[in-house]
Order: C-alpha cells, then sequence, then structure tokens
C-alpha cells in the first residue's frame, strides 16, 4: 500500500537564486543590469529572486539602495518571481526600518539573518524575529546561518517562532541534517537549502527547494534537479546534482566568497555583474580561469 504527503508550503517558490547586486565600473549600483539580470534568472527557471542577502553583499550596500534594487527588480519581472529582500542586520531597530522599506518597495517577503557579533542568546534570537515578524505585513524566512553569524537558531528556538503566522520559511546554513529534520517533522516551515551542495538532500526530506548562489550563473540546470525529482525520476535527480558538484566546489568552497566568484563568471560571460565593494576584492586571473574551466566543462556535458 502506497500513501501519498501532502505536499508542504512553498510560500516563494522552489527554485530561488540569491542574486548578486551589480555595479557599474565605478562601484555604484547598476540597476538597468539588474533588472537585466533578474529577467534572465526568471527566463531560466528561477520561480523567486533573495536581493542584499549573503551573495548581494548587503553588508555594504545603503538602505536605500536596498530599496531601489526591490523597485527595480519589481518593475522587470513583477509577478512572474517572488522577491524576497534581505532585511537582516546587528540591529533589531534597523531590520524593521529595512523590512518596511522593502514592504513599500514591492518585495512579496523578507529573509532576516540572525543578528551577528553580539551574538545574543537564543531568548534575544527568538524575541528578534518576533519584532520582526510584527513589523511588517509580510511572510519572513528565517536565514540560519551560524558560520557567519556566530548565532544559530537552535532548533527548539525555530520550533517556537514556526507558531507566527507571519514566520514561513528557513534559509538553511546551518550544516544540521538532524536538526532540520526535526523541525520539519514537527512545523509547517519551508525550508530552503542555503548551500548548493545540499540542495538535493534536504529537497528529498522534505524541503521546499534551494536558495541558490551557484544559480546566478546555471539557474536551469539547478531547476533540472528538481524537476527531475518532482517527475519521480530520482536517478536523472541525482545525476544532476551530480553534475553540478565540480562547479559547485569551485564556486563555494575555494576560501573566496561565492559573490566573488558569481561576479567574476557573470563578468566573464558578458552578464550584469560588475565589481565587488570592499572590503571584497576581485577574484585574481587563475581564479577566473579555473571557473570558467568548470563551467565549461558542466554546460558542454
Amino acid at each position: 500500500m502506497t500513501t501519498t504527503t501532502p505536499p508542504r508550503p512553498r510560500p516563494f517558490g522552489r527554485a530561488l537564486c540569491a542574486m548578486v547586486t551589480p555595479f557599474t565600473a565605478e562601484g555604484l549600483l547598476d540597476l538597468d543590469g539588474a533588472q537585466r539580470l533578474a529577467e534572465r534568472l526568471v527566463s531560466e527557471g528561477c520561480d523567486g529572486l533573495v536581493l542584499s542577502g549573503t551573495t548581494g553583499e548587503s553588508p555594504t550596500t545603503t538602505d536605500a539602495e536596498k530599496s531601489a534594487l526591490v523597485r527595480a527588480v519589481a518593475e522587470a519581472v513583477g509577478d512572474r518571481a517572488a522577491i524576497v529582500a534581505g532585511v537582516g542586520t546587528a540591529d533589531t531597530r534597523h531590520s524593521v526600518e529595512l523590512a518596511l522599506d522593502a514592504e513599500k518597495a514591492g518585495a512579496h517577503g523578507l529573509l532576516a539573518v540572525t543578528p551577528y557579533y553580539s551574538k545574543p542568546p537564543q531568548d534575544a534570537v527568538e524575541a528578534h524575529f518576533l519584532t520582526l515578524a510584527d513589523a511588517s505585513g509580510l511572510p519572513l524566512a528565517l536565514y540560519d546561518i551560524p558560520g557567519r553569524t556566530g548565532t544559530r537558531i537552535e532548533p527548539e528556538t525555530m520550533l517556537r517562532l514556526a507558531g507566527h503566522p507571519r514566520i514561513v520559511a528557513v534559509k538553511d546554513c546551518a550544516y544540521d541534517l538532524l536538526g532540520t529534520q526535526k523541525v520539519l517533522a514537527r512545523t509547517d516551515l519551508a525550508y530552503y537549502a542555503g548551500c548548493d551542495e545540499y540542495a538535493l538532500a534536504l529537497y528529498a526530506v522534505g524541503a521546499a527547494g534551494y536558495v541558490s548562489t551557484v544559480a546566478n550563473v546555471v539557474p536551469g540546470l539547478l531547476r533540472g534537479v528538481l524537476d527531475a525529482f518532482d517527475a519521480g525520476d530520482t536517478g536523472g535527480a541525482a545525476h544532476r546534482q551530480r553534475r553540478a558538484v565540480a562547479l559547485i566546489e569551485a564556486m563555494m568552497a575555494s576560501g573566496l566568497p561565492g559573490s566573488v566568484t558569481a561576479k567574476a563568471l557573470l563578468n566573464s560571460l558578458g552578464l550584469p555583474a560588475g565589481p565587488v565593494r570592499a572590503p571584497l576584492r576581485p577574484a585574481g586571473r587563475e581564479v577566473v580561469d579555473g571557473l570558467l574551466a568548470e563551467y565549461e566543462r558542466l554546460v558542454a556535458s
């Protein structure tokens, strides 16, 4: 006897790209480039775009730039993709201000990282996210990435936060598959793999999809992993995931941030990206050549 499990909520779609923030050669916000990149990503399979996240270099963009980016991308893609605005900061008041700005600018949802540097205890983490969820009418995704923030959203905290009607999703970069499954088993939170190498593994145990940096470069290939799995072709899904491993490793495990490697590849392919902002530095020629080699091997295979 076979049983079917009702599909989990997918408030922002399945295939989300953590989009880079294009800049001009002079380092200014490139809104035209952002619109062209967003259009390409959506046309090649992304049903959600995360703006001003880690890959979007949010620590070095101003509040006004963040709002302008949301407006420009919303104008470019309309309702063809969910626009999720990163509003996480180390300051609860500032995060609330960004959330309200994003709502006015046309975002469909919010993404908020755990407050960083101050290392708040779990009761303070919980209070921070509840304050943020109460501040606007938009659905909120929690961004659990302790490797950058220094603070985990512990599974028990996640279980309590899941009771808020506007806390609907998690971008999971905690590298804790057991903890993720515990929360999946006890809540309706939509989990999105935030680490490209985990995309299929989390999807197979009930995640809603992924938020991918590598999708800036190969959106269609990564979307194909989910499509194959949903069609019942689990072997094909695994094959597609394995095909992407070398590029994932080159972009995400080379010792450079994904924003640096993604922009290096996009620039080399003639796509909108531009420079990274200091303190980040552009990838060197040897790194760029290696990235291009992996990209070309992947698209040729």
